[in-house]
């Protein structure tokens, strides 16, 4: 399921990476990063892909919302495990988003659109 993020502005921390051929714990602490994360003050949502390269983007009211899961502790060991054992190379990017649409089907005999002039 994709995220549902309010109408713009909002900010997203788009984090990409490669793996190494180490997966002791990874995807227990992936979860529990996400876990985590929803309990965040000011956290949106998040999507997340891997096929080869991963992506996962997670959604922020503020810069400031973005800077406290930063600094959370569990999430700073998480971040020290993933330099030594996990990711072989990774990208952090933040970006504010003031744009946003997109299409979900409610019903599969009626789909629905935002429409990008609506934002």
């Amino acid at each position: 399921m994709l995220a549902n993020t309010p109408d713009p502005p909002y900010w997203a921390v788009i984090f990409t990476s490669c793996r190494t051929e180490t997966a002791d714990g990874y995807g227990e602490t992936a979860s529990r990063m996400v876990e985590l994360a929803s309990r965040q003050p000011g956290f949106l949502g998040v999507d997340s892909a891997r096929d080869g390269i991963g992506i996962t983007v997670s959604y922020w009211e503020s810069e400031e919302a973005i800077q406290a899961w930063h600094a959370n502790a569990e999430h700073r060991l998480a971040q020290r495990d993933g330099y030594a054992k996990w990711y072989s190379a990774f990208e952090l990017r933040v970006a504010k988003v003031e744009r946003a649409y997109g299409f979900r089907t409610a019903n599969p005999a009626q789909p629905t659109e935002t429409d990008p002039t609506d934002r």
